[in-house]
C-alpha cells in the first residue's frame, strides 16, 4: 500500500526533535538501531519519561520506542542525547534499523549486532541521509526471514557466517559481499532511491517505472533469498547457543511504565526490542534469569507465550488520539479481563478506533471498535488536548532502592 502524498512534501514522522503533537501532548520517537538499547540508556530514558512525558514509553512496530505527553521538548531532547540515544537533529530520524532479535544467540547464520550498529554510524554520518523520510526502513536479516518478513526497504541478508547480499524490493542487488561491507553497501542503495524519490517516502512508493530504473541502477543479480517467516512469540525462556538464558516478554499495548522500565534496566544487561512489541533481556546465566522473572513478572512483565497480550494489541485511541472513535485499550482491557483462564490463546489482533489502523503489526487483523455516539460529546469532559494529569509516580519510585541481581562478568 502506497504511503507517500502526491507532492513531494516532507513527512510528518515523529522523531527526538521534531515531535507530532497529539490530543495528549507532543510526541517524541526515539530510533534504536537494532531495537537494543543498553541499561543504563534506558533507565535515563524512563527518567526523562517520568520527567517531561507522561511517565511511560511505548515500543512500535519497528522496534523503535517513542514517549507520549511531552510537556518539554527541548528538555526531553537534551535528556535523550545526553543519554546517547539522539545524535544530530538533521539525522536523528534515519536510524531505522530492524535485526533478526536473536541474532548473535539463538540460531541464525550470523551475528548482526556489530552491522547493526556500524550501518547507524555510517548513516548519521552522510549529509544526504538526512533527506531520507522518517518511515524509511532498513532491515538486517540473520539468514531466518523474520526481518524479511516486515518488507523493510534495504535488508541485508546473511548467507553465511561472513557474508550477505543486499535485497531491495524483493531482489538482491548486491553480494554476497563480506559482513564488513554491508554497511556500505545498503546505504548506497538507499543513497540511489533518494536521488529518485521525487518526493517518496519508501521503495514501495516508487512508480514502476522509477522502481525499474532504481534496480537497474543498483544491478539486479540472480540469487534465491530466504523466504519470509513470521516468527512464533519470543516470549518465555529460551537457551542460548552458548548455554546462557534469553527471558521474553511482552507488557499490555506494549507500553512499559517508567517504573517496569527501570527494574528492567537493573538487570545490567541490554535489552531488545522487537517490531512485535517484546522486550528481550539475553546472556544471563539460570540463576539470575530465575530471579528476573520474579522480580519482573509481578510488576506486569508477561513471560506466558500463552497470554492474550501476546496476541492482542490496539492502537492508542482516545482520549490521546483526536481521530479515535473509541477508548480501544479500555475495551481491550474489558474483553481480556472477562476472559476465562482456561480459553484458548486468542487469534492476533490489534484493535482500531478508526480506518487509519495506526500502529497495525504485519500479518495482524483489525477488530475495529467504534461507539455510536460522537466522539468529542461522548469524551467532553476528558482531557483532549491537554497532557494527562500526572498521578506521583516520581515522587514513589525515583529514589526507591531497585533490587541487585548477582553480578557476571559483562560479554565481550
Amino acid at each position: 500500500m502506497s504511503s507517500a502524498p502526491s507532492s513531494p512534501v516532507p513527512d510528518r514522522c515523529p522523531g527526538v526533535f521534531r515531535t507530532h503533537t497529539a490530543a495528549d501532548g507532543e510526541l517524541a520517537r526515539i530510533r534504536v538501531p537494532g531495537g537494543v538499547i543498553d541499561a543504563a540508556a534506558l533507565e535515563a530514558l524512563a527518567l526523562a519519561a517520568d520527567e517531561y512525558g507522561d511517565g511511560a514509553i511505548e515500543i512500535t512496530v519497528r522496534g523503535n520506542l517513542q514517549v507520549r505527553g511531552i510537556s518539554d521538548v527541548a528538555g526531553f531532547g537534551a535528556a535523550v542525547t545526553a543519554a546517547g540515544l539522539a545524535g544530530d537533529a538533521d539525522h536523528d530520524r534515519v536510524r531505522n534499523i530492524a535485526t533478526s532479535p536473536l541474532t548473535g544467540r539463538i540460531g541464525g547464520l550470523a551475528d548482526l549486532r556489530p552491522v547493526a550498529d556500524e550501518l547507524g554510524a555510517h548513516l548519521t554520518a552522510q549529509s544526504w541521509s538526512s533527506g531520507l523520510s522518517g518511515r524509511f526502513w532498513f532491515g538486517l536479516d540473520d539468514g531466518r526471514g523474520d526481518v524479511l518478513a516486515h518488507r523493510t526497504d534495504v535488508t541485508g541478508v546473511a548467507v553465511d557466517a561472513d557474508s550477505a547480499v543486499v535485497v531491495v524490493d524483493g531482489r538482491a542487488v548486491g553480494g554476497p559481499m563480506p559482513l564488513a561491507d554491508l554497511p556500505a553497501t545498503m546505504a548506497h542503495a538507499a543513497s540511489t532511491f533518494h536521488d529518485l524519490a521525487d518526493g517518496a517516502w519508501r521503495i514501495g512508493d516508487l512508480p514502476a517505472a522509477r522502481l525499474a530504473e532504481l534496480h537497474e541502477r543498483l544491478e539486479t543479480v540472480d540469487r534465491r533469498i530466504p523466504d519470509a517467516v513470521h516468527p512464533d512469540p519470543r516470549v518465555g525462556w529460551f537457551e542460548q547457543s552458548d548455554g546462557r538464558v534469553v527471558l521474553g516478554a511482552v507488557v499490555p499495548f506494549g507500553r512499559l511504565t517508567a517504573e517496569q522500565a527501570r527494574y528492567a534496566a537493573a538487570v545490567g544487561r541490554p535489552v531488545t526490542v522487537t517490531a512485535e512489541r517484546e522486550i528481550l533481556i539475553g546472556d544471563l546465566d539460570e540463576a539470575v534469569a530465575e530471579t528476573v522473572v520474579r522480580v519482573l513478572a509481578p510488576l506486569g512483565f508477561v513471560f506466558d507465550a500463552r497470554s492474550p497480550w501476546v496476541s492482542l494489541t490496539a492502537c492508542t485511541g482516545s482520549p490521546g488520539c483526536v481521530r479515535s472513535l473509541a477508548d480501544v485499550r479500555h475495551d481491550l482491557r474489558r474483553h481480556v479481563a472477562a476472559r476465562h483462564l482456561d480459553d484458548d490463546t486468542p487469534s492476533a489482533e490489534h484493535w482500531v478506533g478508526c480506518a487509519r489502523g495506526c500502529g497495525s503489526p504485519p500479518a495482524r487483523t483489525c477488530a475495529s471498535r467504534r461507539p455510536a455516539t460522537d466522539i468529542g460529546a461522548a469524551h467532553a469532559d476528558r482531557t483532549l488536548g491537554r497532557p494527562p494529569v500526572r498521578d506521583g509516580l516520581s515522587a514513589r519510585f525515583r529514589d526507591e532502592p531497585l533490587p541487585r541481581f548477582r553480578d557476571e562478568p559483562s560479554p565481550q
